[in-house]
């Protein structure tokens, strides 16, 4: 009988593992040691919404390394699967004026289902042969950071894959949260108080590039129109990032 594993959580290390893919083998994460990771399951290789999928990743695979951000697909396919598929979505599918894609980043072999079912990507209730559309931002220090699932018949948007990792490098590296909605380019929030003293402080005194909607909801305004994702520069602020905001 299987012992039971654990799943990854968020904020916990990101499991281990080594694999062959069909670029090369990899060693997970110490391959990727100070890189972000979008690491994904499909269900199956030639499946109509995992095709435009990854048809999409492809297309955006250079705008994820700006965000020095890697990108590593999985199925429980063989590797002869998965080399035919992906010669097939280069030579013959087009989809959204997207031809010719080449997929370049690795996809996983995992016929003996290790890795998914390290990272939970197998759950019973919808199959258990075929991994779910899951999706493990993984930073650079090799932390899990975020989880999403989805359904077979649900294809993924990348869109809020990447405005997901921007949000999360941004709070990162500027000690911000983002609110509702957000977008690169919104304003942003700041921590909220830590006293009655500051409180009152932040709410009377606060600079110009920033407002308040009462002493726990402040927000910091973006600059429009210079440099930066969406159109936005930014100011940096010094803290941790803002994991501990709600």
């Amino acid at each position: 009988m299987d012992q039971p594993v654990r799943l990854p959580l968020i904020g916990d290390p990101a499991p281990a593992f080594k694999a062959r893919t069909t670029q090369g083998p990899i060693d997970f994460p110490k391959d990727y040691e100070g890189k972000w990771v979008i690491l994904f399951s499909h269900p199956a290789d030639f499946t109509p919404v995992c095709t435009t999928e990854f048809m999409t990743f492809a297309s955006m695979q250079e705008e994820f390394r700006a965000l020095n951000t890697e990108l590593i697909g999985l199925s429980i396919d063989s590797m002869y699967a998965h080399i035919a598929w992906l010669r097939t979505i280069k030579e013959k599918i087009e989809y959204k004026h997207m031809k010719g894609i080449e997929v370049n980043f690795p996809v996983i072999e995992d016929i003996t289902m290790d890795v998914a079912k390290l990272y939970g990507m197998l759950q019973p209730g919808a199959s258990s042969t075929q991994a779910v559309r899951a999706v493990f931002f993984i930073d650079a220090k090799g932390i899990v950071r975020t989880i999403m699932y989805y359904p077979a018949a649900v294809g993924r948007n990348m869109e809020e894959i990447k405005r997901v990792l921007t949000a999360l490098q941004k709070a990162d590296r500027e000690g911000i949260a983002t609110p509702a909605n957000w977008k690169p380019g919104d304003d942003v929030i700041l921590p909220p108080p830590g006293s009655c003293g500051s409180a009152k402080e932040r709410v009377e005194q606060h600079g110009e590039d920033v407002y308040c909607l009462d002493w726990f909801l402040c927000f910091r305004r973006e600059k429009r129109g210079a440099g930066g994702a969406g159109g936005s520069s930014t100011h940096d602020l010094p803290g941790a990032h803002g994991m501990g905001m709600k």
